[in-house]
Formats: C-alpha cells, structure tokens, sequence
C-alpha cells in the first residue's frame, strides 16, 4: 500500500483535520481541494493532478505533499467537499454532524473551508415516513443527479474501497432514513438506497459522456446518429428491431433517467406493499417480542410458546411489586 492509499490517513483528513488551517508557506486543505474540484469541474478528473493543482496555487506540486499524500487521496477528499454543497445538515466541527431533520435544506457545512454531496443526498434527523418514503426517495435521487451534473467526474471515482467523510456518511444517512418505518428489512434499506444511487451514477456517467463526445466532436447525439444511414441498411434483416422502428419507437424515445427512475421506484414499491402485506399476517409475541403468525384459523396468536402463556398468566395474576390480587 502506498502512502497516498493509506485509508487511516485518508479517515483523519476527513474527520479529524482542520481543513482551514493554514501552514508557514499559506497552503490548507481546504484551498488543495479547491482548486482540485475546480480543475476536474472545467476539464475532467483525467487532467487532475498534484503538480496542476499546485501551478493553480502558485506553489510546486510536491509542497503539496504536506498537507495531501497524493491524488488517490486528494479525490476522496474532493467527493466529500463537494457532497457538502447539498447536505441537509451542519458539520459543526471535524467529524461532528447536526441533522436538521429529513428533507430540510440548509447551507453548506460550516467549521470547514471547503468548496462546496454521494449524493445529497443530505442528512436526516427522521423517516419519511410510509406514505412518503417514495417521494422522499426520488427527491434524494433528483438532487443527487443535479451534483453530479454540476460536478461531471463525481459519479466516475466512487470505487468500492472509496473512503466516506462526513458528508457523504449525512447523505446516506437522509437516504437510508426515507425509506425508515416502510417495514424493510435494514438490509433491504441498504440495498434499496445502493440500487438507487447506482442507477443515479450510471445515468450520470452517460449524460457526461455524451456532453464530453459532444464538446470534443462539436457534432450533436442526434446529429451523429442521424447520419448514419449506411448503418440504417443493414439493419432492415432484424425483423423485430425494424418492426418497432416502423412503429415509431424510436420517434419520440422515453428519456432514460425518467423512464430508470420510475421503473426502479415502481419495484421498490412493490416490495414495500409486500413487506406491509406481511406485517399485516405477523405479530409478536407479547412476552418476549419473538414473532407470531397467524392461526390457522386467521386470528392472531398473542403467545410464540405455551412457555410465554403460562408465564403471561401468572404476570396477570399478580399484581404491583409481584402482590396477589384479591
């Protein structure tokens, strides 16, 4: 492991480390990961560099070692700076976040100069409840899209060892906190908030690399597409596909992320009214809380075991302080 890939160093910077403090020579992390974010924004993280991001501040590259071990460490840093631009709630110090409550937009993080959500996704202090966990879900989703717009390369550098700061461990709290009280399962809850912010950053990683094929050709999506007739020809053998070109499927297409976005929460509806269904069949048990299901005859048991029963009436026949009642 190299040093800019050590991940207890990469946790210190983001938790613990004053961002605003400034050295002898007027460098601070948060002025590193500033101009970084503002370098990836205009061209792309590919031209990220130590030595760019130091020419950017007037200082050589390797002066920036002091503060930041090296690019691999630098972009975590960047991804939870720029996660702060939407978060709903306030970093009061390293590490330290105030929710504010779900849904409930407030300024950027405070205690830290730094430039700006893994997506908003925001901070939550409660559920949205079991009637508006969906929209409350698809607002998380929306915003999250809108970052990644704003910064293109966002959606491209979350690896699976990617280190989170505390903006992004808010944003995924507000997250996993819409769908609270809808009768997931927590690992249900975490799996439902991962396939919607992978969808997010999929959708995200194709509209930036169209823009970027777009800028760099100066020739439109449509354009490009439009013109190629020769391909066209050849596609006449594929009775299906010409069947649904014919058709005017391809006249007026579906948009992607709105299309994804509503067939991705219509499946997780699914499993929640599934999930609310069950609940309706399972009790527990009103001794040890173990569950209970139905009868066979349909009517709840109140008891898992004839143990929980006897012990339940001799609770009945006793009364405060373990008395017996006359």
């Amino acid at each position: 492991m190299t040093a800019q890939e050590d991940p207890d160093r990469t946790v210190e910077l983001l938790w613990r480390e004053p961002w605003d403090a400034t050295s002898r020579q007027g460098l601070s992390i948060g002025a590193i990961v500033r101009a970084a974010v503002e370098i990836a924004d205009a061209e792309g993280i590919e031209a990220l560099s130590m030595r760019r991001v130091g020419e950017r501040l007037g200082f050589t590259g390797m002066s920036l070692y002091r503060h930041v071990r090296g690019k691999t460490q630098l972009v975590d840093l960047m991804c939870d700076a720029v996660l702060g631009e939407t978060v709903t709630g306030t970093v009061t110090g390293a590490g330290t976040v105030t929710v504010t409550g779900a849904g409930a937009e407030t300024e950027s993080p405070a205690g830290r100069s730094r430039p700006g959500d893994p997506g908003d996704p925001g901070g939550s202090g409660g559920s949205a409840g079991p009637g508006g966990w969906r929209e409350a879900l698809e607002a998380w989703a929306r915003r999250y899209r809108a970052l990644c717009h704003r910064h293109p390369w966002l959606a491209g550098v979350h690896g699976t060892r990617y280190v989170p700061g505390p903006n992004s461990v808010a944003g995924f709290e507000h997250a996993l906190a819409t769908v609270a009280g809808t009768g997931l399962s927590p690992a249900e809850m975490v799996a439902v908030v991962g396939l919607v912010g992978r969808f997010v950053e999929g959708e995200a990683l194709r509209e930036a690399e169209v823009a970027r094929i777009e800028r760099r050709t100066e020739v439109s999506e449509q354009d490009w597409w439009g013109a190629r007739e020769s391909l066209f020809a050849e596609l006449s053998r594929y009775p299906t596909l010409t069947a649904v070109w014919e058709a005017g499927g391809y006249d007026e297409p579906e948009d992607p992320f709105e299309f994804g976005l509503r067939r991705v929460l219509d499946g997780i509806e699914v499993l929640v009214r599934q999930r609310d269904e069950r609940r309706d069949e399972i009790a527990s048990c009103v001794v040890c809380g173990a569950t209970v299901d139905r009868s066979g005859t349909g009517r709840p048991r109140a008891y898992c075991s004839r143990g929980c029963q006897q012990r339940a009436y001799r609770r009945r026949r006793s009364g405060p302080q373990g008395g017996i009642r006359q």
